[in-house]
């Protein structure tokens, strides 16, 4: 992976202060700096989140997931331009595909979203997935914090594409939508089992024009799915809607649809639930990571690989010998 852009150094006075009077300039900046992979970065973004804890808001997060081509940053333009001229603050972290061969990314959505990226109460940050599992950026949970200390009350993470893997989102997200799309055949054979699951909510995108039938008859099928399944989230049974960005029909349905989902989860407990689980996730995340980095850094794996990586190319040893092989020897050389 190839390393960070050296940042223009600022104190962290600076950034909390930028960061805290919303100056998008200096978030992107910090936003950058969580991001970097330079060690050198590591320590001052560290301090960062420490000082800024105190200034998180009690956000609303969403995932919205979909196939590619449903629609997904029109729908979230539609529905951040209708929050914001509510007053509320929007934050979009688009995450866009990043190449394993060149590490470059397509970050386009503030060219897909360009009503939005220019609305004054909107936020609109496209990040490399990094090959990160799930589509989303290892940092995302770090640059949610900064949005909600910079003044942000809606968080939009916008997931790139959909597969068993995308469900890491609903790990970091209170609300979990599913765009789905209609004249694809067979409409529900590109949606996993999982992802529907996943669901607390499923909008029909494209429902306008001579489309209207067909996203009634996939919104019918995708009713006829959920009443199969287990909610995810106990007490609340997943609605699936239809919608269109273009004429903004049901954009502001799926609002109040949310805020109620908010005021029910607040009261039956799940909301906090559901927070407490993803800071939970999130540790794990954040451990796992920086215990293979310390791994991938040590002289002993290092000579480990080449040694063992021969044995089983050659047929003389199991992945699963090796590997365990490789665990001891680090746990050993770090007692």
């Amino acid at each position: 992976m190839k390393s960070a852009a050296p940042i223009a150094p600022l104190g962290l006075e600076e950034y909390v202060r930028g960061i805290r009077s919303a100056d998008p300039a200096v978030l992107a900046r910090a936003i950058t700096l969580v991001e970097s992979t330079a060690p050198q970065h590591g320590a001052l973004a560290a301090d960062l989140m420490n000082l800024l804890l105190p200034h998180r808001n009690h956000s609303v997060r969403i995932g919205v997931t979909g196939v590619p081509g449903v629609g997904k940053s029109t729908f979230i333009e539609a529905f951040g331009l209708y929050l914001c001229e509510r007053g509320h603050r929007v934050a979009v972290l688009a995450v866009d595909p990043t190449s394993v061969v060149s590490g470059g990314s397509i970050l386009g959505d503030k060219t897909r979203m360009e009503k939005l990226s220019r609305h004054p109460g909107a936020y609109i940050r496209p990040s490399p997935s990094g090959g990160a599992l799930g589509g989303v950026t290892r940092k995302t949970r770090e640059i949610i914090t900064l949005c909600e200390a910079a003044g942000y009350d809606v968080i939009l993470v916008e997931t790139v594409g959909v597969g068993q893997s995308e469900i890491a989102v609903r790990s970091m997200t209170d609300f979990y939508l599913l765009l789905a799309l209609t004249g694809a055949g067979d409409e529900l054979q590109g949606i996993k089992k999982g992802i529907v699951e996943m669901a607390d909510a499923i909008a029909v995108t494209k429902a306008d024009s001579d489309n209207v039938t067909a996203a009634e008859r996939v919104k019918l099928e995708l009713e006829q799915v959920l009443d199969l399944l287990t909610p995810v989230t106990p007490g609340w049974k997943p609605e699936v809607m239809t919608c269109s960005a273009l004429t903004g029909q049901a954009i502001p349905e799926m609002w109040r649809l949310i805020e109620r989902f908010r005021s029910e989860m607040e009261a039956s407990g799940e909301w906090s639930a559901r927070r407490l689980a993803q800071v939970q996730e999130g540790l794990v995340e954040f451990a796992r990571e920086q215990v293979l980095a310390g791994m991938l850094q040590s002289p002993v794996v290092e000579k480990d690989l080449a040694d063992f990586g021969a044995a089983v190319a050659e047929g003389k040893l199991t992945l699963r010998e090796a590997a365990a092989q490789i665990a001891r020897d680090f746990l050993a050389a770090r007692s």
